[in-house]
């Protein structure tokens, strides 16, 4: 796919006095104004309608980009662009389980990413239970040969996402553990917090020395319930599975990129990033074209307003969901590029409670601005250091760059995440509009600093 550039915008661009851009970008001004934001909304309700679910390397994540650059385009971003990788690409196939006996009846799944498959007809083999993760490490390497290994664990709600660093692994590396242990294949409870027969998928990674092995997430009633049937049986649990996904070789994504130009191009420029692609269950509203809309519409809104002193990058990423992809291109493609700060928005859309900081000692000052002009959306300071997104941390290490993390209230974010109720009804569009002014707030301090972002080096 070539590069699509537009033509710069700056000969119709406005220039303001001093005094006059720092009216037009005082932050309580623009943020009362995103307080009535609609571009947010617009933007995902557009990109969930037109487009829907866009799994990484595939025709509809495709079908996202192009969209991606008609829509910036005409909102008049700048250098409006496709930044053109290639990815190794695995697509969903048939997916059903059934517990065959004693208690025959069937459940609901859905594979992993970079599950392996089983034969067309399925696979039937004998349940071994395991609590935790931990449980199944333990076993001797090979003694679960023929065997379906299934863990379970109890993940929490959560306002800020923690449960699941907790419980993340038993999907991230659980699979790789099950397949040393000889498994023919793995299920595991959802790593998620909804009492729906809605699984919740994403990505697994097998090493260069294992075999993938079919990996599944039952939904979380379906998870119970094989529990106790392993519980209560006084025989072996047995289970048939028909998981057909596929890797379908080297195939092409690309990042999306748009830009409001500074005033000052000798200034690094702020970057701030969400992910295009989705999970393919359902529309990926949440995760994360909700992040695509609020980052965007905070900085139409620095643009409505005259040229910052910085320029702005958007940073739409692809094929985040199935292995960071974009994030490793841009950072391989933009290593000498020079960047202030670098955010990102890919934790739903509910209110934004917390802002987190990683800022040089020459910037305390300008962070003491940002925690005074954000409290009046109700938002605190008080926590540990930014880390940035998924999709700018490759970034931040690779530069040592500052950070600036607002976080998003996470109580809900994974009864919805990976799942097919990631749909566009589950946005509230008065929390979303808190999350755009929180954005613009933030973006019309930073844009318009000259302070020097520099970090100290790393020890």
């Amino acid at each position: 796919m070539k590069t699509l550039i537009t033509p710069l915008a700056g000969a119709t661009a406005l220039f303001f006095s001093s005094a006059a851009l720092a009216d037009n970008h005082d932050p309580a001004k623009l943020q009362n104004e995103a307080l009535q934001d609609s571009l947010a909304f617009e933007i995902t309700e557009g990109l969930t309608t037109e487009v829907g679910p866009r799994l990484g390397g595939t025709e509809a994540e495709a079908r996202a980009r192009d969209w991606a650059v008609r829509k910036l385009n005409s909102l008049g971003f700048d250098n409006v662009r496709i930044e053109p990788f290639n990815m190794p690409t695995w697509v969903r196939g048939t997916e059903t389980a059934e517990v065959t006996s004693p208690f025959p009846q069937k459940l609901k799944l859905t594979a992993l990413g970079n599950s392996g498959s089983t034969p067309p007809e399925g696979l039937e083999a004998e349940v071994r239970f395991f609590p935790t993760l931990a449980a199944l490490a333990a076993v001797p390497d090979g003694s679960l040969k023929g065997k379906i290994a299934f863990v379970s664990h109890q993940m929490m709600r959560s306002q800020d996402g923690s449960s699941y660093g907790a419980f993340g692994p038993v999907r991230f590396i659980g699979p790789n553990i099950a397949a040393r242990k000889g498994a023919s294949a793995m299920v595991i409870r959802s790593v998620g917090t909804a009492y729906r027969r809605n699984p919740h998928t994403g990505n697994t990674n097998f090493s260069d020395r294992v075999t993938p092995i079919p990996a599944a997430a039952l939904s979380i009633p379906d998870a119970e319930n094989l529990r106790r049937m392993v519980e209560r049986a006084d025989e072996p649990v047995k289970m048939k599975l028909v998981l057909t996904p596929q890797n379908i070789g080297e195939q092409e994504s690309g990042n999306v990129i748009a830009e409001v130009p500074g005033r000052d191009p000798s200034l690094p420029m702020i970057l701030i990033a969400c992910h295009l692609d989705s999970w393919d269950l359902g529309t990926g509203a949440f995760d994360d074209a909700a992040g695509c809309g609020i980052t965007t519409a905070a900085a139409k809104k620095i643009m409505e307003h005259g040229q910052p002193l910085r320029t702005i990058r958007l940073f739409w990423a692809g094929a985040e969901e199935v292995g960071l992809w974009g994030a490793r291109a841009y950072t391989e493609a933009h290593g000498e590029t020079r960047h202030a700060i670098a955010m990102e928005s890919d934790f739903g859309a509910d209110k934004v409670w917390r802002v987190e900081f990683n800022l040089p000692e020459a910037a305390q000052p300008l962070r003491e601005k940002i925690v005074e002009a954000l409290a009046p959306l109700g938002i605190g300071s008080l926590g540990p250091p930014a880390s940035g997104g998924p999709d700018v941390r490759s970034i931040i290490s690779a530069q040592n760059l500052a950070a600036i993390d607002l976080q998003q209230d996470g109580t809900r974010y994974f009864d919805l995440h990976h799942t097919p109720d990631d749909t566009l009804d589950k946005i509230d569009p008065e929390q979303m509009r808190q999350n755009v002014a929180a954005w613009t707030t933030v973006l019309s301090i930073i844009a318009n600093s000259d302070v020097d972002f520099t970090m100290p080096a790393k020890e």
